[in-house]
């Protein structure tokens, strides 16, 4: 190897696991970079000068000055090639689109990564094989974020194989972190899980080194992008035991405050504070130092500490104004004035002036080092500030101009935030038509993003409750003002059903929802009735197929509307007063469905489809009462989160795979019922049956794979949350997370007419003190692929599901009979020939999906 290439070579470990920690932490969080190598080659003072620039470009990306890493770059690669060096040419080619990426520069992205590729492919048939690696790596990068997963996951592969030729341990691993990440983009999430499985055997069995300590802090971030913290946080911990061991003091901070974020996703602020208290004392450098002192903060500032704010808002303050401008610098200051403008009171906690002035500087910086994404974000919040003390002009002017930077830069995800802001402007001053223009203009950028709202820029806030759910309501709230026109209802059904879509996509943590069919459409005889909580009223609206929408508006202020909905909530367990349980449902119905009932809006419908909103997803429809019946007892009930229903099959023979867990495991109390329940139903209807120790995920898999049953009825414990890591169902050999489960389910393939029918889960519960946790459950109806779901609300008494169970299959197995109205007769049946009366025994049961 020539000294040159030597050279070349240092650069490339230098810059090392630079594209591989972009490639790694494409979501969520930003890796620090990049780890202390192991080569021990320096350059010398006599390097070429496009060698130089490299290295210049190097230091340039650590300090996050990124516009100039590309015109050093870029000067590197035509130095390189006026000098005949394509090897040269073509790392420098691959950093520059590297550092292209980082700009949301995508295009040129991709034309100076294919430059890159092509000069090793004609130019440089012996090219090293560490050249290529590092160009496939930024090309799969690339691909992931141009949403080519299947591509990138090809280009990983390719990549782990030249730097396992190039014996670069590191690179290898990265590489296969990488192929875990894209196997979970195309939805092969048990594939992800082995591959990542397989990866912690391999780092366990190698030698306590840098290589280890990076490689399972690598790992960690991974497992915490897709949601398993729990793993992620032990892995973490094993990291920096070794970190510890060996003395590896830069690793140490770094690898603190990953483990702190994961105990704040864990939900535990006290080892949270302790790692990024940690991580401050230990770190070796000032931006790990800034990165940990801004997580206590927002650590503080979540649970309402301000005897810990108040002396540490000042300083962080006094640190971000003496910071040289740079990535990491912008945003640490924009991250910051967002913390504090999500605060009401945080005038309390700062001047907001002095806050002004400092996204002022901020704003000067951006432009200084051209990172116009910081500018724009700077600028919005910013205008913000001015928001805040009523300065509308000044708000407006600096807001319009962060949104008109967005639009160029075609940056959806500051687009959004921008045109919402616009709009709530608009609003304040009273102009209802330009406000409804510019928020539309956002919830088009967020429809854009989808599944990629995980993946936003992570140094800028951008949680679904505070930046995306509002953006939709409000709009609602807007156009359902006074007497809203046929269009305006049009318009505002389709955001509330975009938003049930939104809310999935941020649960699942990608965009999971595409083929669609307007669900007043599929059944003549189905009315659907959306009603939506707006700050101070009840709205419902209603759709019949071939009618004008209808909407009925109940004025009650949304604290009222919720508070009323929990006591029913609570009001439903049988020992309560049954009284007050009618006096509260009668409420309900009084805002859902009396006034539709008087307009005549139910003649001819037959089945009643909610696509609820909020709180009311808690509640069970069929148990409200209007002071005589039952809603249950007058027509069928369906739920639906929204237009993803595919067309049902004709159930000529029904067929079923049966399987449960009657005796106790893994700490869940047993079920004795659930026995005679699956046995019951394996004799009502032709099935294959999966009991106990038979009940492993694998066999499920192989029992929904090898066989065309049409409905899948699983009698085990079973968790719904809001949270994606707690909702689960209980197999034999453990939990099966609820994207393992979708996957599980289907193991048929992609052709539609071997979906699943019906998918039926009798024994689950909801997560308690969750007001959200219905989500899980909605989550688990649309991902399974099942046409439709049948689950529990809470836990039912296990032989009065089994009663209710056994009575809907003899139903379902009546010619022409809907699945809606099969269990609508079963729960009809427990109110009025046995014991279970009570609404708590049988109202729990809801059907999510096609009702037909």
């Amino acid at each position: 190897m020539n000294f040159q290439l030597k050279q070349l070579r240092w650069l490339y470990i230098s810059l090392g696991i630079l594209s591989l920690c972009l490639a790694i932490t494409i979501t969520p969080t930003r890796a620090s970079l990049p780890v202390p190598t192991t080569s021990t080659l320096n350059v010398s003072a006599s390097t070429s000068q496009p060698t130089n620039w490299l290295e210049q470009g190097r230091n340039l990306y650590h300090s996050g000055r990124f516009a100039e890493a590309v015109t050093i770059w870029q000067t590197a690669a035509q130095q390189y090639h006026t000098q005949g060096d394509r090897q040269g040419e073509a790392l420098s080619l691959s950093y520059l689109s590297l550092t292209q990426q980082e700009l949301n520069q995508w295009q040129a992205a991709q034309q100076s990564i294919e430059q890159s590729l092509k000069l090793l492919q004609t130019s440089i048939p012996s090219a090293d094989a560490i050249l290529w690696a590092q160009a496939l790596n930024t090309q799969a990068n690339l691909q992931l974020h141009t949403g080519k997963a299947e591509t990138a996951l090809e280009s990983w592969q390719k990549a782990q194989k030249f730097y396992e030729q190039a014996g670069d341990t590191m690179g290898s691993l990265g590489s296969q972190i990488n192929q875990a990440q894209a196997l979970q983009t195309l939805g092969f999430y048990r594939r992800s899980k082995q591959q990542l499985e397989t990866l912690t055997q391999k780092l366990q069995g190698m030698p306590d080194n840098g290589i280890k300590v990076s490689g399972l802090r690598s790992l960690g971030l991974a497992l915490q992008i897709i949601g398993d913290s729990a793993k992620s946080q032990q892995i973490l911990e094993q990291s920096l035991a070794i970190a510890q061991k060996i003395a590896a003091k830069p690793h140490l901070s770094s690898i603190l405050i990953s483990l702190g974020q994961t105990a704040v996703d864990l939900q535990d602020p006290e080892a949270a504070l302790d790692y990024f208290e940690q991580a401050q004392l230990l770190t070796t450098n000032p931006s790990d130092q800034l990165q940990a002192r801004l997580a206590q903060f927002k650590l503080f500032l979540n649970y309402d500490k301000l005897e810990f704010v108040n002396p540490l808002a000042p300083q962080l303050l006094q640190q971000l104004r003496e910071l040289p401008p740079s990535h990491t610098s912008l945003y640490a200051a924009i991250n910051f004035v967002a913390t504090l403008n999500h605060q009401s009171n945080s005038d309390q906690i700062l001047p907001l002036k002095d806050l002004a002035q400092l996204m002022a500087v901020t704003v000067k910086s951006a432009q200084q080092i051209q990172d116009t994404q910081a500018e724009a974000h700077a600028l919005n919040q910013w205008g913000k500030l001015y928001q805040r003390t009523q300065q509308l002009s000044e708000a407006q002017e600096l807001t319009q101009k962060s949104l008109n930077i967005a639009r160029q830069l075609q940056a959806n995800d500051i687009i959004a935030q921008s045109a919402w802001q616009v709009g709530q402007l608009y609003k304040q001053q009273g102009d209802r038509s330009k406000a409804i223009t510019a928020y539309t203009e956002a919830v088009n950028a967020l429809k854009a993003l989808r599944g990629d709202l995980v993946a936003i820029n992570p140094d800028v806030q951008f949680s679904f409750r505070t930046s995306v759910e509002p953006v939709y309501r409000e709009l609602v709230d807007l156009l359902l003002e006074n007497q809203p026109s046929q269009a305006e209802l049009i318009q505002a059904r389709e955001l509330i059903e975009a938003l049930q879509i939104a809310e999935l996509d941020n649960f699942f943590r990608e965009a999971c929802l595409d083929k669609t069919q307007q669900i007043d459409r599929v059944d003549p005889t189905a009315t659907v009735i959306y009603p939506i909580i707006l700050p101070d009223r009840l709205t419902v609206i209603l759709s019949k197929a071939g009618q004008p929408l209808r909407s009925y508006v109940t004025h009650k202020p949304q604290a009222e509307i919720e508070q009323t909905l929990d006591n029913f909530l609570v009001a439903l367990n049988p020992v309560s007063d049954s009284k007050n349980r009618d006096r509260l449902s009668q409420q309900i119905y009084g805002w859902l469905i009396r006034p539709e009932e008087a307009d005549q809006a139910f003649i001819d419908t037959k089945t009643l489809v909610f696509v609820l909103d909020g709180r009311l997803r808690n509640i069970p429809i069929a148990a409200l009462f209007d002071g005589k019946q039952y809603l249950i007892e007058k027509y069928a009930v369906a739920l639906s989160p929204g237009l993803q229903l595919m067309a049902t099959r004709s159930q000529n023979h029904i067929s079923a795979i049966v399987g449960g867990i009657s005796q106790s495991r893994a700490g869940f109390s047993a079920l004795p019922a659930v026995e005679s329940e699956v046995k019951q139903i394996s004799k009502a209807v032709s099935s294959k049956m999966l009991l106990n120790q038979e009940f492993t995920s694998q066999a499920l898999a192989e029992r929904v794979k090898s066989s065309s049953a049409g409905i899948v009825h699983l009698a085990t414990h079973g968790q719904f949350s809001s949270r994606l890591e707690d909702t689960f169902l209980l197999t034999w050999d453990g939990q099966v997370n609820v994207k393992e489960l979708s996957e599980l389910l289907k193991n048929r393939g992609s052709d539609p007419s071997k979906a699943i029918e019906l998918l039926v889960l009798s024994a689950c519960d909801t997560a308690a003190g969750d007001d959200r946790a219905v989500l899980g459950l909605a989550g688990l109806a649309v991902k399974s692929g099942a046409r439709s779901t049948i689950a529990t609300l809470w836990p039912v008494k296990d032989r009065a599901a089994a009663m209710l169970m056994t009575r809907f299959y003899d139903q379902l197995r009546q010619p022409k009979i809907t699945k809606a109205e099969a269990l609508r007769q079963a729960q009809i049946s427990l109110i009025r020939q046995t014991d279970f009366r009570e609404p708590f025994f049988w109202s729990g049961f809801v059907l999510i999906g096609n009702w037909i």
